[in-house]
Order: structure tokens, then sequence, then C-alpha cells
């Protein structure tokens, strides 16, 4: 109803403007015939004088209309203009809607990532005042916390509201008659107070609770209650055994809760009772999280630590040489990996959609060239240029309206398909994935994005527009004019379209070289025909080390006895995990300061490096006589033999602990070639492997190597484990290749690569079907030359040959812009990039090569088609 009540209050106001217009116009009409009577005319030629005086009553009235200000009726004029044109022309406004879609819904989509991980803060009470704390080595620029140095530094510290810790454990979780070992996190009784986490059942952990001796209690996150005890209301006070232990729930954390370190957890249990780790100083395996004071900085928290830590140094030098502080915002530790890749996608995003939107471009260039003379007539007739660019560019308009609107709808779309596409551990470690969605920031965005393509669209015919010689195009009638503008301005834009299309397959071809150099990198070891599996021993069990022995050579001997199997080994850590776990040697014989010699240490079984075929290279490995009733011995790896001993034989050389302590010497027995044992992208370290019969631990990993197929063994090793013992905890069942595959780096690589190559194919795309509709559009304007041409006895192979050198033209300015443009984008993600330079000359090559290829493909229909050109047919249509 009101907006047929606005309707006709213009209308009327409209009328009345009419009506006093023209009073206004008749009077000064008269006035002028009154003052040329009174000049000596006759009444007849005094009207018609002042009529040529005043001008073309029409012309005027509307021109009157439009300084008033009545645009509301000519704006819905050009807009069903623009609907009828579009209409007439459904080919060109779908292809315009649907590549304006396709640049937008892919930007708006990585965007949308970007916002989660990057924008968005945490979701906790003041994110930016929490800290990740840890300590910083010359090796490991941020390395874990021993439990003693957190004492100290807590008690020391003035700058942080508060500190807490956390570290990772593992559980075999008993609830009725099941038993599942579970990832749970060991933390301070105020870790959820200091990220401002309320639990929506029960209650947080209380001061003290944390200490050696207490009661043992647990927190379930909203996962596990509704997963593992089906959303119970009533399992705060009920009581769950981990481990052999009975636990008692004391609350439920928030559905929203996630805190991306311990994004595995399970379960939450207060630190309690310090391991044998725990209870040495120079034993690192807790990370930290702090709250900076009210009106404290990062930077002045930083320097405080570091003042502690050299203080700590100077007072236990033994344990303490060399240990730093590490401070840094928590979100850096939560997105810090993240970052360069999301960055990267979002700026290949970005010049998809600049891809997308010239193409647009030059698509409305063509249509404005194929209705010059419309342009020109309507001008002869009396219409200002402005009323015309004003109707070009409610087309643009309509057109970047459209494309938003399809490209939003897509891009939710394509958010939760790169979330279901996305590897599960990937998934699982990054939390914010649960945020990503279409929310304001990223209407915002879209907006803005929507807001530039339109302003790009309105723009390119409109300027293009304000150009042209009106009477040259009435007589021309379009011929010839587009060769000339094509030369001008839409062959340049199908360059830019070329060079962003070659930076965007660099970036993918270097991706995809660095995936395969990082999965090809030498392992030490033979990978295939390996399953893994991670074993969980129950404490209340195996409480004794040769209980441990007993179960450990009972699985490799069932395990042994399976068909098809070559051997199996036992260790405290899998290859490809990390460098971690670490040991502090001394030489025996060599001089000593007080320096951290950080190795990798590995406790393993007799049979463990033969199931890796790793290389020995001198002396021997371990052996079933190597247990606690012998002197130890250790092998280690040419990292350490070439690091510490240097131009000598290290076989019968003796390394311990930092004080050689009789009990931590060790006999060097051999030398074995390195084996990967930290992630892909990380360094080799120098490494040691000693007898898991010394000293066993209840966590081991199982490694078999079989004749058959890894994948198919999985069943028959996991239920073999459990005919042993029903109580084991068996999880990561695996086989080694695919845990190359899936580890993180493998992971963020992949994910990086495959996203690229998809926005790289689209440019690829976009920018031939670019060339191939210029070089189309410009023979399909040339008809009449060629048809002279070959009247006075041009061959095919001219006309070919004529238009293969344009687009040969063109293509070698795209690719000569974008490969220097590439090296410059490539330097950009080099943190990206792995065992491949930014300028890698085969990549760059091969993707000169591609798009080359494939724009001499999409030149060669057009060229055929000109060098088909019936001479006496194109001379007649002219």
């Amino acid at each position: 109803m009101t907006r047929w009540v606005r309707k006709l209050l213009l209308l009327a106001g409209r009328g009345r403007f009419r009506s006093e217009l023209g009073e206004e116009m008749a009077f000064h009409r008269a006035q002028a015939e009154r003052d040329l009577v009174a000049c000596g005319m006759s009444p007849l030629a005094a009207r018609y004088a002042a009529m040529r005086q005043l001008g073309n009553a029409t012309r005027l009235r509307e021109q009157s209309e439009e300084v008033v200000g009545f645009r509301v009726e000519t704006v819905w004029q050009d807009m069903r203009y623009a609907v009828r044109q579009l209409r007439k022309n459904p080919g060109f406004g779908l292809t315009a809607v649907l590549i304006l879609a396709l640049g937008m819904s892919v930007s708006v989509a990585i965007f949308g990532f970007v916002d989660a991980a990057l924008i968005q803060p945490l979701p906790y009470a003041q994110p930016n005042r929490l800290l990740s704390v840890d300590e910083s080595t010359s090796r490991i620029e941020q390395s874990n916390f021993s439990r003693t140095d957190y004492e100290d530094w807590k008690r020391m510290n003035t700058t942080l509201r508060s500190l807490e810790l956390y570290t990772g454990n593992g559980y075999l979780l008993r609830w009725g008659s099941t038993i599942v070992p579970v990832p749970g996190a060991r933390v301070s009784d105020g870790f959820f107070r200091t990220l401002g986490v309320k639990p929506i059942l029960g209650r947080d952990f209380l001061p003290g609770e944390d200490k050696p001796g207490g009661a043992k209690i647990v927190m379930l996150p909203y996962g596990t209650w509704v997963s593992r005890f089906g959303g119970r209301r009533d399992v705060v006070g009920q009581t769950v055994t981990l481990s052999g232990d009975a636990y008692t729930i004391v609350g439920v954390l928030p559905r929203e809760f996630a805190f991306a370190p311990m994004a595995i957890a399970q379960l939450y249990v207060p630190l309690l009772d310090k391991n044998d780790c725990e209870q040495r100083r120079g034993c690192h395996n807790l990370d930290g999280v702090g709250r900076l004071r009210d009106g404290v900085t990062v930077e002045a928290a930083r320097a405080e630590m570091q003042r502690i830590a050299a203080q700590l140094e100077a007072q236990y030098p033994d344990s303490n040489k060399g240990q730093n502080a590490y401070v840094v915002p928590l979100s850096e530790i939560i997105i810090g990996q993240v970052r360069p890749i999301l960055l990267t996608l979002q700026a290949a995003a970005l010049l998809l959609l600049l891809i997308a939107c010239v193409n647009v471009a030059s698509l409305l260039l063509v249509r404005s060239e194929s209705r010059r003379r419309e342009v020109a007539v309507r001008g002869a007739l009396g219409a200002t240029k402005m009323r015309m660019v004003r109707q070009f560019v409610t087309e643009g308009l309509l057109l970047a309206a459209a494309g938003c609107a399809a490209g939003l709808q897509c891009a939710g779309w394509l958010m939760k398909l790169i979330i279901k596409l996305s590897p599960k551990q990937m998934v699982d470690n990054v939390p914010f994935l649960s945020n990503v969605g279409l929310n304001g920031h990223t209407a915002l965005f879209a907006g803005a994005v929507a807001l530039g393509g339109a302003v790009l669209l309105a723009a390119t015919p409109a300027l293009r527009l304000a150009g042209q010689n009106m009477h040259a195009a009435l007589a021309e009638g379009g011929r010839g004019a587009v060769g000339r503008f094509w030369q001008r301005l839409g062959m340049n834009l199908v360059v830019a379209e070329l060079t962003v299309a070659v930076v965007l397959l660099a970036g993918a071809g270097l991706l995809g070289k660095s995936l395969y150099r990082l999965l090809h990198v030498e392992m030490g070891f033979e990978p295939s025909h390996l399953a893994t599996v991670q074993v969980m021993a129950p404490d209340s069990t195996y409480t004794k080390p040769e209980q441990k022995v007993a179960l450990f050579r009972e699985i490799e001997r069932r395990l042994l006895a399976l068909p098809g199997v070559q051997s199996v080994g036992i260790t405290s850590d899998l290859p490809v995990q990390c460098n971690c776990d670490t040991d502090w040697i001394r030489i025996v014989g060599k001089p000593f300061q007080g320096e951290h010699n950080e190795v990798n240490e590995r406790d393993v079984s007799a049979n463990y490096l033969r199931t890796l075929q790793a290389r020995l290279i001198r002396g021997r490995t371990i052996t079933e006589a190597d247990d606690a009733t012998k002197p130890q011995v250790v092998v280690i790896n040419q990292a350490l033999a070439k690091k510490y001993f240097p131009g000598e034989d290290p076989i019968g050389k003796k390394i311990g602990n930092g004080k050689l302590d009789p009990k931590s010497i060790r006999e060097i027995v051999g030398v074995v070639a390195d084996v990967r044992e930290g992630g892909l992208d990380q360094d080799l370290w120098p490494a040691e492997y000693e007898s898991i019969y010394y000293g066993p631990g209840n966590f081991p990993a199982v490694a078999m190597r079989t004749t058959q197929d890894a994948k198919t063994v999985l069943p028959v090793m996991v239920s073999t484990l459990h005919a042993i013992d029903p109580n084991l905890g068996v999880y990561g069942d695996v086989t080694m290749n695919d845990q190359i595959q899936s580890s993180q780096a493998a992971l963020l690589h992949s994910f990086a690569m495959w996203l690229v190559v998809g926005f790289a194919v689209m440019a690829l795309v976009l920018g031939v079907v670019g060339l191939y509709g210029v070089v189309a559009y410009s023979v399909s304007q040339r008809t009449r030359e060629i048809g002279v041409r070959m009247a006075l006895g041009a061959q095919r192979g001219t006309v070919y040959a004529m238009v293969m050198r344009q687009a040969g033209w063109l293509t070698t300015m795209g690719i000569v812009a974008g490969l220097a443009c590439s090296v410059g984008a490539s330097l950009a993600m080099k943190k990206l990039l792995f065992g491949v330079e930014a300028w890698d000359v085969p990549t760059l090559a091969g993707v000169a090569l591609v798009l080359g290829g494939a724009s001499l493909m999409a030149s060669f229909l057009p060229a055929r088609r000109a060098a088909s050109v019936n001479p006496m047919e194109a001379l007649r249509a002219e």
C-alpha cells in the first residue's frame, strides 16, 4: 500500500511540476514574442523566432526534470532497459554473472577461513591479554617447561596475573564394561580460569587441587560428554576409571570451548603427582599459558621472563645453562602455522577474482563496441553523454549485483565443501573451523568486493563512451573501430588476465613440487609394508619393569607368528613424529662447559631398527641381551657421530648425562644411517637408540613389517594385541605410508597446493577463454579485410600466420609479465616452499609451456575460421 501511495505522490508532484514548467516556458516565449514585435517583426515571424530562440521544448523539459531531481523514474527506466538488453542477449548475461559468481564465491569463501582464524578473537575472555609462555634454547625456539622451573617462574614474576600449565597424556577410560584409550590433558588448577572459561555443568578445578596427593577429579569437554556419556546431566559426581584409578567427574565444559594445542584432549585432569620427568629440573615436558596484568605489555612480560630465566641459569648452571624465555601472544601458537597458508590462499583467490572482473569488463567493452551505432544515434537525437553513461553504469551495477548474489550463495556452499574435503587430522587440530561461515565480517568483505567489481564494470564502458566521437561513430558505422580499440585497451586486459594466470600457475607448480619433495624426502628407512600401532599398558597391571618387558616380548612373539610377518619392533616413538623426547648428553673424556648437547632419545627393542630397515653403518644394533642386568649400551645415528665425533670412530666411546652419573654412562656399540625422527620439513637431529629393556614405559609403539599390504593386516594386528590382554589400550593403527602422508607438514602443504591448483586451473581457463574471445571477435570484425587479402592472392598460411601472430604477441607479453610477477609472489610465500626456490627454472618453464600451448590451441580455431573465409562472400556481405 505504501509503495502505491509513494507512486501516486510522485506522479502528482511530477504533474504539478510539469504544469508549472509549461506555464513558465509559455511566459518566456510570449515575452520574447512581444519584444520581437516591438522591434518591428510580424507576429507570425516573431512567434517562430521566439521558438527558435528558446530551443527544443521537449528537451528543455527533460533537462529541467533532471535538474530538479526526478531521477527515480529514469533509474527505473534504465533498470528496465538494462533487463531488456540482458534478456535480448541471455548468453552474454549468464556468462558475465557466472564468471563474477565464480570469482566472488572463491574469494569470499577463503576470506571466511581468514576471518575465523586471523580476524575473529579467540573464544576466551579478553583473548588479547593471553600469552603462551615457554622456555627456549639455542636449538629449539619454543621448548617445554620443566615443572620446577615453572614453579619458580610463577613465584617470581610480577607481570602476569596468572601462569598455568598444560600437557598431553593418554588414559584408559573404563565406563561400565567398556575400556577405550583416550587422549587427555593434565592442567594446573587455574588453567580454565586463566582462559576465562566456565563449565556449563558442575564446577571448575579449585585452587590447590593440582598439588601432589590431591583428589583425582576430571572435567569433560562438551564433545566427550555427549559422545561417551550421552549428554546426561547427572554425570557430575559420577566416577570413571582412568588407567586403573577412580576419578570423579566435577564439571562439563561449554560446547564452544576449544584449545588448539590440546585439540584432541577428551578429558582434563589436574597435574597432581610429579612423574619421573617432573621431579628433575632438567626434564622438560610442560607448556604454559598466562594472562597479563592490566596495563602490562607483552614486551614487558617477555623482558621479565628473560630476566627470571637468566637468574635461574646463574643459580642452576647444570640444568639451566642456555635456557631462555619464549613469550608470545597465545594467538601466535594457535594460528601461527596456518597464517601463511591462509594469506597465500586469500591472495590467490583475489587474483582469481581480478581475472573474473577483467573478463567481464572485456565482455562489456566488446558489447559496448557493438552498440556504437546505437549510442551515436541516441546522441544525435538529443541524449547527452551523461544520460547514456548512466545507462551503461546501470547495466554494470545490475550484473555486479546478480554476480554478488550468486557468489554469496556459492560461497556458503563452498565453505562447507572445503571443510568436508579437509583431512580429519587437520580439522581436529584447527578448532576455529567451527566458526567458518557467512557472518558480518564476510558480508562486509563481500560488499567491498561487490562494490569494487561494480565500479570496474560500470567505469569500463562509461570511460569508453566518454571518449567516443558521435559523428565519427555514425560515419564509420562501427567498421574498423574495433581493431583500433582493442589495440589500445582490450588486448591489454587480456595480457593482464594471462599475467595473473601465470602467477597462479607458477604458485601451484611450486607448491606441487614442494609437496613432492616433502613426501619424497630421505627417510632413512623403508616405509612401505610397515604397519604401526600405539599401545597403552594400564599402570595398575604393569607396575614393574620386568612385567612390561615380558609384555613387550610377548607382543613381538605373537605378532611375529602371524602369516606374512617378517619382523616386529617396539619403540618409545615412531619415526616422522617430532624432534622431541630429547636427552642432554656429555661425552666422556671430552671438554665440557655445561652446554646442552641435545639429541633425540629413542628406546627400542632388539628388532626395531631391522624392522624399519635402517642401514647399519658400523658396529651392531640393540640385542635381546641388552637388558637391565648388563652394562648399558647405545646406538647412535650418523648426525650424532658427525657432530660430536668428527673424524674419529665413535664405537667404544662413552656418553652420559651432564654430571656423568655412573648410572647414565652408556657405551656406543653401533652407528646407523639417519632415520627421520622429526617432521618431514624439520632438520635431521642427532639421535641415540637405547634398549627398551632398561626402563620400559607404558606407552610403546609397535612396528610390524609384512609381505602383504600393510592396510590388510592392521585389523589382525589389533585383534592379536587385544587377545594378549583385553585391558590393553590399542589405538593409532595406521600404515607408515599413511602416517607420513597424514603428517601435519604434508597435510598443510597438500591442502594449500590443491586449493591453489584449483584457482590456477580456473584462472587458466578464464585467461584462455578471454584470449579466444578477443582473437575471435577481432577476426569477425576483420572479415572484409581478410577477404580483400585473399582476393588479392594471400594464401591461407599467411592468414593463419597473421591471426596466430596477434595471439602469440599477447601470450608472450602475458607470460613475460607473469613470470616476473610470479617470482615476487613466490618469494612472499617462501615459508610454504620446501626444497624449491622461488625462481625454480623448470617449474617456470613448464608454466610458460602450458599457458603458451593452451593459448595457441585457443587461437587456432579463430585462425582456422579466418583462413576459411570465402573472398566473394566476405566482399558481398560488406
